[in-house]
């Protein structure tokens, strides 16, 4: 069944919360009610036919075709379905997403899947800071699901994971996995300072890893049978992260300044 589809009329001049576009939110709803929708913005009131033509289809899939910079918070609190943009996004793509998909096919800007709970988040392009990561005034990232980032990722990148797993192709920025709580993080090019910085449980996979900080104890090399199974679960989604938990590991146990039961993997 084709998709409900919003196709962009041009680039707006203000900043746009998407969040009320997701499938649950417009279940039953009239292409023409759809247009009503008030979007909160920085300035000047706008609603959704003024941004987009619509085309009806299926709200269990939503279309973005043409996306921008300044489109924000697309797929929050989605509960289930598939939401597509052709395109970039702003910040907080998928924050507090439960369930569903929401595949970007452009770069988005930080905090994306911030808080996310479950369901699959996929970014075509570049990250920016805080992937996975908390609000202020939030104790907790991102509570499950997975993130795949096909591009680099910006700062922080899985800041206070909790479950969940977050895959970065590319590069990330620096203290990538900081205050973890637990949860898996993997960065399959270079990182930044302090990877695991005041880390307390978890894993971070680095292919190539900067110097590791003296808080953290060398373990000795392994071949665990968890990374195995966990190379066969990641295959689906990246081939270079499977790779990376199928070889010999190099186990280093931190942050020893926090907790100390995390752990930094690195190739032998």
């Amino acid at each position: 069944m084709k998709p409900f589809a919003f196709v962009l009329r041009e680039e707006p001049e203000q900043r746009l919360d998407l969040a009320p576009l997701v499938p649950h939110l417009l279940n039953g709803k009239a292409a023409k009610d759809v247009a009503l929708i008030e979007l909160q913005t920085t300035r000047e009131r706008v609603t959704v036919g003024d941004i987009f033509k619509i085309r009806s289809g299926s709200t269990d899939a939503i279309y973005f075709e043409g996306g921008s910079e300044r489109f924000d918070n697309i797929g929050r609190e989605l509960k289930g379905g598939e939401i597509i943009v052709d395109g970039d996004c702003g910040k907080s793509p998928g924050r507090k997403m439960a369930a569903g998909s929401l595949i970007v096919s452009g770069s988005c800007g930080p905090y994306a899947g911030s808080a996310m709970s479950g369901g699959r988040l996929e970014i075509g392009g570049h990250a920016g800071d805080f992937l996975g990561a908390p609000v202020d005034g939030e104790m907790e990232g991102m509570t499950g699901g997975v993130i795949i980032v096909r591009g680099d990722a910006g700062d922080r990148a899985g800041d206070r994971l909790r479950r969940g797993t977050i895959v970065i192709e590319g590069s990330a920025g620096d203290y990538p996995g900081s205050r973890m709580i637990a949860g898996t993080l993997v960065v399959i090019k270079n990182c930044g300072v302090l990877p695991g910085y005041l880390m307390r449980r978890g894993t971070i996979a680095l292919a190539n890893p900067p110097d590791i900080a003296p808080t953290f104890v060398e373990c000795g090399i392994h071949e665990l049978v968890f990374a195995n199974l966990f190379a066969k679960l990641l295959s689906p989604e990246s081939r270079a992260a499977a790779k990376l938990f199928s070889r010999p590991l190099a186990r280093y146990a931190g942050d020893m300044a926090a907790l100390g039961k995390g752990e930094i993997l690195l190739p032998a």
